[in-house]
């Protein structure tokens, strides 16, 4: 959909909800308010590292994980991941990945949106949630989308630091440091899958088919 579609849509349930174009400064505080009193529903007891909870669960849901001791580490560590399974050492990249002292280590990572011919692309993340083992990521100018959905190999960075509970706390992140939503949250849990067709379980239908994730100590 078309960002003028959308916004034709929304332009004419607002119309018909005979609400204002903007709304008001009190109407976004009763929001806000809400959001803050909204009390959490039950959830699983668990006194687990969040981090250690995240690498379990995103190895259940089929990604693989390793663990680097700083930034300056991922690069090295993502080629020795390439290289061990015969994979390009060529990706499209999120900018403050394709910061990183990628030469070095003997890949190339452009900044830039992914394309169709890109076996392999690498993000960052917004945050992980420790509960189920899932990447948050934000779409935006620097954070292309298309790098985690298009090619079959994504790999995603995370700090340990950046780690949370649970959805609750992702959203509360979101909120605290964003203040207003991006176009697009995805939420990362391992490889695409489907049963679509004869229940059979196939990876990559929608998606990469390999999710690879470091986390940054």
């Amino acid at each position: 959909m078309s960002v003028a579609a959308r916004e034709n849509i929304i332009r004419r349930i607002r119309e018909r909800l005979r609400k204002p174009e903007a709304a008001s400064e009190g109407a976004r505080e009763t929001v806000r308010a809400h959001l803050e009193a909204h009390a959490h529903s039950p959830r699983p007891p668990w006194d687990q590292d969040p981090a250690v909870r995240f690498c379990e669960r995103a190895l259940g849901l089929g990604s693989t994980v390793d663990e680097v001791d700083s930034s300056a580490a991922v690069p090295a560590a993502v080629a020795r991941y390439l290289a061990a399974r015969s994979l390009p050492l060529r990706a499209a990249g999120w900018a403050e990945i394709a910061a990183l002292d990628w030469h070095a280590a003997g890949v190339q990572v452009m900044a830039r949106p992914a394309e169709d011919a890109d076996a392999v692309g690498i993000t960052g993340a917004f945050c992980g949630i420790a509960e189920t083992g899932t990447l948050v990521a934000l779409s935006g100018a620097t954070t292309p989308g298309t790098v985690s959905l298009l090619p079959d190999t994504h790999v995603a960075v995370v700090s340990r630091s950046r780690i949370v509970r649970g959805m609750e706390e992702a959203w509360a992140l979101i909120r605290a440091e964003r203040g207003s939503l991006p176009r697009a949250v995805s939420f990362i849990s391992g490889p695409s899958r489907t049963a679509d067709i004869e229940q059979t379980v196939t990876l990559g239908v929608h998606g990469p088919y390999r999710v690879h994730i470091v986390v940054v100590r």
